[in-house]
Order: structure tokens, then sequence, then C-alpha cells
């Protein structure tokens, strides 16, 4: 997978998901972030048009907040949230799901995900994000942290195959086998924790590439993601790290280092296993 199937222009560049719906590559994620509206009010000044929050976070009214304050008008704005663990079932999902639009104060949301494969639960909240795609209250539904067998299972009994899948992704941990069945199956894989939760800046072999192209570590890692056809959603509250993340676009990865940091992939987690959660 890459660039040369996604076309990567610049921080206003999308790929388009499986019902036309164009989605941001490259985002703003808020989770455990601090001072949110003026990161997501600097972050959409800067260009980024895709925010990604979820109910856990609790932080979806900042993000409201600095999108209804914002100059950009909301229909150029994608807002991503999820449904949590407590919330799962089809009623309740439905619930929850309204008690995101009413924090937020938007008319819809761009996306919704399931937040974690909730054994027993997951099929029957997917039923209530498949009633409100039909109704039009949200524009794309997708999964998180979902593997191949959690999808698989999933769409035996869909009537509308997730659009996304937003998972754990960084060079220890490619999953290049679901990277595949999600783009076979025309999922868009975008990755959460792309920077491994700060520990990819201690990685030797990371720094000698962000020297070789002159870039910081966050950058290569960031247009990895994108060469791969990877979305990602990079969080962070500083203004220069939520700056210097958007300027990706000026370089190319020689398909070699693109090869290279697949290679480092160890199947390391630093989150929860989607196999092994109790929450």
């Amino acid at each position: 997978m890459s660039s040369s199937r996604h076309q990567l222009t610049d921080l206003s560049g999308t790929f388009e998901l499986k019902n036309g719906v164009r989605m941001p590559y490259l985002g703003l994620g808020v989770f455990q972030c601090d001072n949110v509206v003026e990161a997501v009010t600097l972050a959409l000044e800067t260009g980024y048009r895709l925010v990604d929050t979820a109910s856990i976070y609790e932080n979806e009214a900042e993000v409201g907040e600095a999108v209804r304050a914002s100059r950009v008008p909301r229909e150029e704005i994608f807002v991503t949230s999820k449904i949590w663990n407590t919330d799962q079932g089809y009623n309740s999902t439905l619930d929850a799901f309204e008690a995101s639009l009413k924090r937020t104060r938007l008319d819809y949301l761009d996306l919704c995900l399931i937040h974690w494969p909730v054994e027993g639960k997951y099929k029957e909240t997917w039923r209530a994000l498949e009633t409100l795609y039909r109704e039009k209250r949200v524009r794309a539904i997708g999964v998180s942290n979902f593997l191949k067998h959690h999808l698989e299972d999933l769409m035996a009994d869909a009537t509308v195959i997730p659009m996304v899948n937003q998972v754990e992704f960084h060079p220890y941990l490619v999953q290049q086998e679901l990277v595949d069945f999600c783009f076979s199956n025309v999922i868009q894989y975008q990755a959460c924790s792309p920077m491994m939760r700060g520990n990819v800046f201690k990685l030797d072999a990371m720094n000698a590439l962000a020297e070789k192209y002159s870039k910081t570590i966050a950058q290569i890692v960031l247009r990895w993601d994108l060469q791969k056809g990877v979305a990602t959603i990079p969080k962070s509250s500083k203004k220069e790290r939520i700056i210097t993340n958007a300027d990706i676009f000026d370089f190319e990865l020689h398909p070699d280092d693109v090869a290279f940091i697949d290679s480092m992939d160890c199947g390391k987690r630093f989150g929860p296993d989607p196999d092994n959660f109790d929450f």
C-alpha cells in the first residue's frame, strides 16, 4: 500500500470511505488532551479538518465548543466520537449517541465508532449504529480496536460493513494481516497511538530516519502511516507539535524505508489487548 494508491496532497487531503464520504487522513486526537478548546481551535486554524473524541474522554463538550466557534464551516469539519463499553447494547447505544450530540451541541456526527469489541454486546451496538446511519444522524459508522475475528463475526450479520477500523498502529504493532483484511473489505484503517505513547521517540532507528530526511521522528511516523494508506490522529495540546505534525507533505519516504519501519513490527502493544480487556 503506497501513496500511489492514495494521493497525498496536503493537510486538507482525504481518503474516501466505502460510502463515498471523504474523511481527512490526518486529524487531531484529544485523548487525555489538556486545554482541548485551545488545541482544537489551533488545529482548525492550522488546517486540520478532523477531530477525534469519545464519550469516555469526557471532552466532547469542549470539542463541540471549538467546532461551533470556529470560522471553518461545520460541513468542512469531520467530528468522530465513540460508544463506550458500558453503553453498548441497542437501546443504550441510541441513548449514548444522543448524549454525545447533546454534549457537543452539534446536529450530527461525521463518524461514530464502537470503542471496544465488548463480547455479547457489539452486534446489538452495531445494529443501533446502522439505525442511526440509515436515519442520517451520522455520516459514517465504524469500529475501534477490532481484530480480524471480531470484524468477521460482526460482518456475518451486518447490513452495513464498518467503514473505519481505528486501531493501535505504530512501528512496533503493524498487524499487516489486519491492515490487508481491512483494505480488502474497503474498511479504512486509522491509527491511534501512532507515537507508541511516547515510546517511539526513544528508538535509535527512528532517530536515524529523522536525521536522514531532516524531519522529526513524529513526522516520519505520520508520513509512514499515510504512505501505507492508514489515516492517523496524533494527539497533542502543544502548539508547536500540532503545527509540525502537519508539516509532512514536502517529502516522501523511500519504499525501502517504509519496508524498514514495517520490519520493526514485534507485536508490542502500549494499549490494552482487544482480545483481553476488562473494562
